[in-house]
Parts: structure tokens; C-alpha cells; sequence
């Protein structure tokens, strides 16, 4: 027996993401707004290509449709020439409720589809709910980018946004072991096994970097001084020409606001920074280690130091924006592969930089303090921001 609760959850993304095509017009449906984006079509496309090759593929050994469409939707980081190849929007509109449709009614009702152990505890079901919200940060995020690209330069800031030096708010972890990674449930593998690691003392700031402390940084030349960009930053930040977060934007009086997926808006001093890559996040720390006031040697948190503090409960504002880490994709000791690859995003990529936390946008089923995301550090349109973290000076008790 399927838990309805699992089948909410996975109906609940489908019907998101059939309702964000929906809403654009045909011409923008397979259209990229933004180079590290691919169209609302294919992300549709690609969550379909998902349950068909995990459901019907994987547990019913059908893998006829799923092969028909692979060479469009089975790479996660598509070519620009895939858009041009997509059907008009209703035809993909059509062709997703029909599968959609199919696959919560076999779900739904014992007996349609065979037993495996992927339906335990309805494990799989879960999975798809969690890889199809991951898929509609992503068709959020081209809605940004859209957004943007409608940005006529008329809007007008109506609460300025000042600049805030960043300031210790940190809790201190003692040194000692700690459990990270999930037991059980309906987690990703690479979530797993469960571990216990030995951390150092550290301070971890409980709450993440807003924006107007981000301002102070940009004020202060932080995208023109080389001297807090690492070498791969600097010619990222070279080829970008970034000069402030991915949808900050300044009026006619020269003003910063930002851009949402519906248009521009203010920004709030004290929301946590998003539109960030890896590389500005670790520019940031650096800048902000050299003010002192509490943040000398501030660097971006482990991924390990951010899920104690959560689990500690000494973390605010989590779930708000996803935060750079600073270690890069490992998979834990006694770890196990998927023997079905593609039940594991982020499997045997070192290269790619890890995020916690969530975001705004991030589905219910994907905030727990285990859930581990990865990303390549250029990648500014995660929703993604910082957390710092400093040496663990003295203790209360010294």
C-alpha cells in the first residue's frame, strides 16, 4: 500500500509544474532566458523522463517510452540545440498529464503494479516527489531569469537598501562526535549510511548573510579587489563580469533591487542573499574575515558544521536560501551505489560544490537537515547564498 501522504506529495510537484508551462506563452516554452537554465519544455520533459524511466523502467521493466525520448531528457545538463528539437507547448502539456496521470493511478491502487522492493515504505514515490522539486526550483529559476529578460528599467525603488556591515551572531560548537546522514526513510543515498564524525570546536552564525551585508561588501569594492577572490574566482568573475548577486538589478538612480520570478521588487535588508555562485560566497567570507569584529578567519561552512548546528537547533532562518558549502561532493564511508544510476544526481562528481538548507521554494519533502545537494560553483540561479563559520575561540568555561 502506497502512503497517500507520498502520493500528495509527488501529485502536488506534477501539478506545480504542469501549471508553470501553462502560464507561459508558447513562445517562451521552450525558450532559455538564461545560459545555465534550460526551457520550462524540457524541465516538464525531463520530470516526465524521470518517472518513466524509475517507474516503468524500474519497476515494471518497461522501458518503451522512456527509450523514445531519451536523447532528449536523459543528460541533466542539456545542449541549448535540445530546445529546438521539443514539440509545441501543448503537445508536452498533453503528453505530461496523460503520463502523470497513469502513473498516480497505478500508484494509487494496489495490485497495478508488481512488487519490488523500491516501493517499500513507498520509498520510490518519495524519491520522484523529492527529484521533481528539485526540478521546480529550476523552472522557477527560468521564470526569474524571464523575468529579467522583461525588465524594461522602469521600476523604482521604493525602500532604499543600505549597507550593513556583517557583525558575530555565532553559537559555538564544542569539539566531539556527532551523527550526520539518515538511518532510513525516504532520504537519497547519498544521504546515507548514518555516520559519526569527530568535528573541532567552530562558531557558526545563526543566521545566513543577508542582503544588506552583502551590499556593504559590494560598496566596498569586493567584485574589483582580486585580494579576497581565489584563482578559479577571479577568472569566473572575469568571464562573468558579475558585479553583484544574479538578479540584483539598480533603477535610474542607481538604487539595487532584485528580480523575482514575478518581476522586480525591493530588497529587504535582512532576507538572506540568494543569486550567488560558490566563488562569491567564498569572496565574501574572505572580505568579511578581514573586518574583524568577531569574523576573523570566517571562511564558508562544512557541510558537516551546518547539519550539527541544525540538528543542535542553534540555526535560524534555514529553508530561506540555499547555503554554499565549502567541501566539494564525497559520498560517505560504507556508502552503497545505486545499482540504477539514476537514483544518485550527484554520483562520482568531485568537482561539484555542496549546498544545504533549502530555499524558499524548496518542497516540503526535500527540508531535513540530511538532504544534501550539489551544484558546479559557477551556478548562481540555486537560490543560494551563505552561512559563515570561524574559529571556535575561547570557551565559555576558560
Amino acid at each position: 500500500m502506497i502512503d497517500p501522504l507520498s502520493l500528495g506529495a509527488l501529485s502536488s510537484v506534477q501539478n506545480l509544474l504542469m501549471q508553470l508551462v501553462e502560464s507561459l506563452p508558447a513562445r517562451d516554452c521552450s525558450r532559455r532566458f538564461d545560459d545555465e537554465l534550460p526551457s520550462a519544455a524540457w524541465l516538464l520533459g525531463r520530470a516526465v523522463y524521470l518517472e518513466l524511466h524509475l517507474l516503468r523502467g524500474g519497476i515494471m521493466s518497461d522501458h518503451d517510452l522512456a527509450s523514445r525520448v531519451q536523447h532528449l531528457f536523459a543528460d541533466a545538463e542539456p545542449t541549448a540545440t535540445i530546445d529546438a528539437q521539443l514539440p509545441p507547448q501543448d503537445h508536452m502539456l498533453n503528453w505530461a498529464s496523460e503520463i502523470f496521470d497513469q502513473h498516480l493511478t497505478w500508484l494509487a491502487n494496489p495490485g497495478q503494479l508488481p512488487p519490488h522492493p523500491w516501493l517499500d515504505q513507498s520509498w520510490l514515490v518519495w524519491h520522484l516527489a523529492q527529484r521533481l522539486g528539485v526540478v521546480y526550483e529550476q523552472m522557477l529559476a527560468g521564470m526569474t531569469a524571464r523575468s529579467a529578460h522583461r525588465e524594461r528599467g522602469e521600476f523604482r525603488v521604493g525602500n532604499v537598501l543600505t549597507p550593513q556591515l556583517p557583525c558575530d551572531d555565532s553559537c559555538r560548537i564544542e569539539q566531539g562526535h556527532y551523527r550526520i546522514g539518515a538511518r532510513e526513510g525516504a532520504v537519497m543515498p547519498n544521504e546515507q549510511p548514518a555516520q559519526v564524525v569527530e568535528l573541532n570546536a567552530y562558531r557558526i552564525n545563526r543566521r545566513p548573510v543577508n542582503n544588506a551585508e552583502y551590499l556593504a561588501f559590494i560598496s566596498d569594492g569586493g567584485y574589483r579587489d582580486d585580494a579576497w577572490w581565489d584563482d578559479d574566482g577571479i577568472a569566473w568573475r572575469a568571464g562573468q563580469r558579475a558585479q553583484a548577486p544574479w538578479q540584483w538589478r539598480r533603477d535610474a538612480q542607481g538604487d539595487w533591487f532584485e528580480i523575482g520570478v514575478n518581476g522586480a521588487m525591493d530588497l529587504h535588508a535582512q532576507a538572506p542573499v540568494t543569486g550567488l555562485s560558490a566563488y562569491e560566497a567564498r569572496a565574501f567570507a574572505a572580505w568579511a574575515a578581514a573586518r574583524g569584529d568577531g569574523l576573523s578567519g570566517a571562511v564558508p561552512q562544512h557541510e558537516y558544521q551546518w547539519e550539527v548546528a541544525a540538528r543542535l537547533g542553534e540555526l535560524h532562518e534555514t529553508g530561506r536560501s540555499w547555503e554554499w558549502c565549502a567541501n566539494s561532493f564525497h559520498t560517505y564511508p560504507a556508502y552503497e551505489q545505486p545499482a540504477e544510476p539514476a537514483l544518485e544526481p550527484c554520483a562520482g562528481d568531485d568537482t561539484r560544490i555542496m549546498l544545504r538548507g533549502g530555499c524558499l521554494h524548496s518542497q516540503p519533502s526535500i527540508r531535513r537537515s540530511t538532504f544534501r545537494y550539489c551544484a558546479a560553483p559557477s551556478r548562481r540561479t540555486l537560490f543560494a547564498g551563505l552561512r559563515l563559520v570561524m574559529p571556535p575561540g575561547k570557551a565559555a568555561w576558560e
